[in-house]
């Protein structure tokens, strides 16, 4: 590994200026198969403490509108274009949301999100949702509210707002460069608009992606920094999960090694964001998880995800609280 590199990048980066593409791909190319990744994953540790603090950032979801989705992308269980016995519902049921925002809230989880398949959410059907969020605004003043629901426009948005949301998640899925190969029934272009519209009423951004599609490292480095570009706090850190019956069923896992290094050079690109640990975390040991926790992750859905289960709350809390203890020394 180029050391003289690494320590020039993560100075930059604990400055708030994150590594060039360029240069943390070179980073990348220089770690060879037997290299030790202590030094990487100790210094993203470093840079991630400095600029978001050491304590982890937790949030919960609910798949709050089930499959039937039109559009094509091939990683989505939720696709009309595949066949994956995935549940079909316009509507989550309002007693299961209850229960998982008053388990989330139990738990001192800070924020809690509806999501919702399909291109988007009407302006009709967003005063339902809207009704919830008041509900649980009501109840758990505490929690912060978060939407996913689709490639909405300035009055969705608004409407949301008005019901007491304050941030919007839209991933950006990967790079704008690999895109086009996993999904062609919209683009980058216009999850841009609505992240524009989102920031124009007021509302945070969480974008990440899914990483392990196919697309090389550099790829990855470009989602962080298209992320960052397009004003988002939070990026979401997702694992492909390979489910049968989506054109992406039999794509290779990626090995726990990489997955580690991903995370790390991500946090060298957005130093300044919540690199935010979701899918596909259940499948790796807890050792990896412990790992990318000291190595540049900085956040984590606690929980299960849209149509797969997660890991333990109780635990994930617990190891978190753990991570946030004062040192002995």
């Amino acid at each position: 590994m180029d050391l003289t590199l690494l320590h020039e990048i993560e100075s930059a980066a604990l400055s708030g200026i994150g590594a060039d593409v360029d240069r943390a791909e070179a980073l990348w190319l220089s770690i060879a198969d037997g290299d030790d990744i202590t030094e990487l994953c100790d210094a993203a540790g470093r840079v991630a403490e400095a600029r978001t603090g050491r304590h982890v950032q937790t949030c919960s979801i609910i798949n709050a509108r089930s499959g039937r989705c039109s559009e094509d992308c091939k990683w989505c269980a939720q696709s009309h274009c595949h066949h994956t016995g995935c549940a079909e519902y316009l509507y989550c049921d309002e007693a299961e949301l209850e229960r998982l925002v008053a388990d989330a809230a139990s738990r001192g989880v800070e924020r809690f999100a509806l999501v919702t398949s399909g291109r988007k959410v009407s302006l009709k059907d967003i005063g339902r949702f809207g009704a919830m969020y008041r509900r649980i605004a009501e109840k758990y003043p505490q929690i912060g509210l978060c939407a996913s629901m689709g490639l909405l426009g300035r009055e969705e948005l608004q409407a949301l707002y008005d019901a007491g949301v304050r941030r919007i998640h839209c991933n950006l899925e990967t790079a704008s460069s690999y895109f086009p190969t996993l999904c062609s029934t919209h683009t980058h272009a216009d999850k841009l608009r609505t992240i524009a519209a989102a920031r124009a009423v007021g509302m945070e951004i969480c974008a990440g992606g899914i990483i392990g599609m196919g697309e090389t490292m550099r790829q990855r480095l470009e989602l962080a920094k298209e992320c960052a570009d397009a004003g988002a706090v939070s990026l979401p850190f997702n694992l492909l999960n390979p489910i049968p019956g989506t054109p992406l069923e039999h794509q290779p896992l990626l090995s726990e090694r990489e997955v580690i290094i991903s995370a790390a050079l991500m946090r060298l690109v957005a130093p300044d964001l919540c690199i935010r640990f979701c899918g596909g975390r259940a499948r790796l040991s807890c050792e990896a998880t412990l790992r990318m926790l000291h190595g540049g992750v900085s956040g984590a859905m606690v929980g299960d995800m849209l149509t797969t289960p997660g890991n333990s709350p109780a635990a994930d809390i617990a190891m978190f609280r753990s991570l946030e203890a004062p040192s002995a020394d």
